[in-house]
């Protein structure tokens, strides 16, 4: 049976492009992205989206915020949670560190449509998501897929991180109360000497290593007059050195669990201003999805 989609592009979208610069800028010398890292990487994220693929039909719930009737009740009550996926948040891998966290937030009495108009909206992203998404423009949207532009930012004591990335979703949609979305960065360029003199854009897979990759993870159920959303932020960057990870390695948390906060109070904000069908907007075809 196939049903209509919505281009909930994002939750993930929104979230996803925005979610984080999860890395704490590190001084120091440039660094590349290594075969060896980007292996690591590809097989984390075929796993975590195998795991996205399994819920609907697994014996687990299809929202992380059912896993815990504690966590279930804080959201359902206006909370916003946050945790680590992975222990301690992150995980090693040959040169380089993949970050990985989950929040989840509820909008009372908003609608699919509601959340679908933010999602769409990329050319406002900078506004919704400021100050970390310094500029954002959508590029293309199709039934099968979307795409969209962003420049990210994060001043971290006295460094300045900034990427300008391209980035690609897809959503399916399950049922009339259910979805997820995948969302990934195509390309990420660290810009050099950002709003200085001599401004320019690295290379991909260059620079400090401040974010390599970025891969998002959005579900949505409407129910309880409202709707549930969630959003994974996994991102690959350098390693930390070791004579610096003991003093870094709770910054990088602080600054994942913030952003990841900051993003989905953002997003629930927006979609509670905004109404169901806004006079002008553009929309994405909505693609049909079988299960």
């Amino acid at each position: 049976m196939s049903r209509p989609g919505i281009h909930y592009d994002f939750v993930v979208k929104a979230l996803l492009g925005v979610s984080m610069l999860a890395a704490v800028p590190i001084s120091g010398n440039a660094t590349e992205l290594q075969t060896e890292t980007l292996k690591a990487w590809d097989e984390y994220i075929r796993s975590a989206d195998l795991r996205m693929q399994s819920r609907p039909d697994g014996p687990t719930s299809f929202l992380w915020t059912d896993e815990a009737a504690d966590r279930r009740q804080r959201i359902g009550r206006g909370e916003i949670q946050v945790e680590p996926v992975l222990r301690h948040g992150t995980k090693k891998v040959p040169n380089g560190l993949i970050h990985d966290w989950i929040g989840g937030v509820f909008i009372p009495g908003a609608t699919i449509e509601n959340l679908s108009a933010v999602i769409h909206d990329y050319n406002r992203y900078k506004d919704i998501y400021r100050p970390v998404v310094v500029d954002s423009k959508r590029l293309s949207c199709t039934a099968t897929e979307q795409r969209f532009s962003m420049l990210l930012q994060r001043k971290v004591l006295f460094v300045t991180a900034a990427i300008e990335g391209e980035f690609r979703a897809r959503e399916v949609r399950l049922d009339s109360q259910h979805g997820y979305y995948v969302a990934d960065a195509i390309q990420l360029q660290e810009v050099e000497n950002y709003g200085r003199p001599g401004e320019r854009l690295l290379p991909p897979g260059t620079g400090h290593g401040y974010m390599w990759r970025l891969h998002s993870i959005a579900r949505y159920e409407w129910r309880d007059g409202g709707v549930y959303f969630e959003l994974e932020a996994i991102a690959l960057t350098r390693d930390i050195p070791a004579s610096l990870r003991w003093m870094v390695s709770s910054t990088v948390n602080h600054l994942s669990i913030n952003g990841l906060m900051t993003t989905l109070q953002q997003t629930r904000d927006a979609v509670s201003m905004r109404p169901d069908s806004p006079p002008g907007d553009e929309t994405c075809p909505s693609e049909l999805t079988a299960r």
